[in-house]
Order: structure tokens, then C-alpha cells, then sequence
């Protein structure tokens, strides 16, 4: 049972939600059907979606290959955790225009920096089950 990952990944998807409704509506409001019909707050709405498909699908695999295998219940929470705050964090900082704020440089630097250590250090976790 994968019962961690399980609710990380409910929390997660509907974070996901969130980010994927904001494309088309932004498409709508355009009437652009493909691409970002050079409008940057729906070309930053795009990349915010990617970045978070990018990552947090090997995360959450990670996390179920750690969960199967007996790791501990307080290195699967706090990757979980960790992943969760770090995309909450990173996509409050896309706001879609190219001129970014100190705090949303900082935001979205932060979002970065403890996605990658999530992944890095939950992919040294596993080796280290293995």
C-alpha cells in the first residue's frame, strides 16, 4: 500500500487542476486554439503547467518506489511536503510577464532549487534502499 504517496498525489492533482484550467481560459479570453498567440501571460500559464508535469510525476514515482520498499513514513512526508510547498511557491511566482519582481525572482528560484532537491535527494534515498 502507498498510502503517503497516495495523499500527496490527490493534493498534487488538484494543484495540477488548478494550473491546467488556467490555459484554456486564458486561450478563450484570446481566442488563440494553439501556441500562445505571442501573449505572454498565457505563454507563462503554458510554462508553469509544463514545468510542473515535468517534475512532479518522477517525484511521485519516486515516492511510491520508496513507500513499496519500506522507507521511512518521515523521508516519504517530508518529500511530499517538501514537492508540495516548492510547486505551490513556484507557481504563485509565475505571473505572467517577463519582468519579474524581487520576490517572484525569489519565489520561483526558491519553487526551483527545492523542487531539484526533492528529486535529487529522494533519488539518493532510493538508491540507498536499493
Amino acid at each position: 500500500m502507498v498510502s503517503i504517496t497516495l495523499m500527496y498525489a490527490g493534493v498534487l492533482g488538484l494543484l495540477m487542476a488548478g494550473l491546467s484550467i488556467r490555459v484554456p481560459l486564458r486561450r478563450g479570453q484570446l481566442d488563440v486554439p494553439f501556441g500562445d498567440g505571442g501573449d505572454e501571460r498565457l505563454a507563462t500559464r503554458i510554462r508553469a503547467f509544463g514545468n510542473f508535469t515535468e517534475y512532479v510525476p518522477m517525484v511521485l514515482v519516486l515516492m511510491a518506489l520508496a513507500e513499496l520498499s519500506g522507507g521511512s513514513n518521515a523521508v516519504l512526508h517530508a518529500s511530499g511536503a517538501g514537492l508540495v510547498v516548492s510547486r505551490v511557491v513556484h507557481a504563485v511566482a509565475y505571473r505572467g510577464r517577463s519582468e519579474l519582481t524581487f520576490p517572484e525572482k525569489v519565489g520561483r528560484g526558491f519553487g526551483a532549487l527545492s523542487t531539484w532537491t526533492v528529486l535529487a535527494g529522494l533519488s539518493a534515498y532510493i538508491v540507498a534502499l536499493g
